[in-house]
């Protein structure tokens, strides 16, 4: 099992910054892609991005790229989302979520084994 907990969560206005953390346990950190989704009022969950077990590769939403960075730590058991730039349809609940190093479709949400509870970001226009 490895558990999720999200934070830094919280409202902030349109074109300000959030840096989003979540903080693994339970088994080897860096055994795992680590990955962001979000999901909006009355909407599906969306990939946001993705990042490969040593940090080698990151993956983005093609409408994300340039203001949202994926980085992970793994001496520190946390992968960290810093998003720039926040526009208002930004605001969703992110969760952060964990996928074997076998995981190939890290954009695909069914490649998650684990799942953080998730922390609400709020951007007001």
């Amino acid at each position: 099992q490895v558990q999720l907990v999200e934070s830094g969560g919280g409202l902030v206005q349109a074109g300000g910054s959030l840096r989003l953390s979540c903080a693994a346990s339970g088994r080897t950190f860096s055994n795992y892609n680590m990955g962001w989704f979000r999901q909006a009022p009355g909407k599906e969950r969306e990939f946001v991005t993705a990042i490969t077990w040593s940090g080698g590769s990151t993956y983005y939403a093609d409408s994300l790229k340039g203001r949202f960075t994926i980085s992970r730590n793994n001496a520190k058991n946390t992968v960290y989302l810093q998003m720039n730039s926040l526009k208002s349809e930004d605001t969703a609940v992110y969760y952060c979520a964990a996928a074997g190093v076998g995981a190939r479709r890290l954009e695909k949400a069914a490649e998650y084994n684990y799942w953080g509870q998730g922390t609400q970001v709020t951007v007001s226009s």
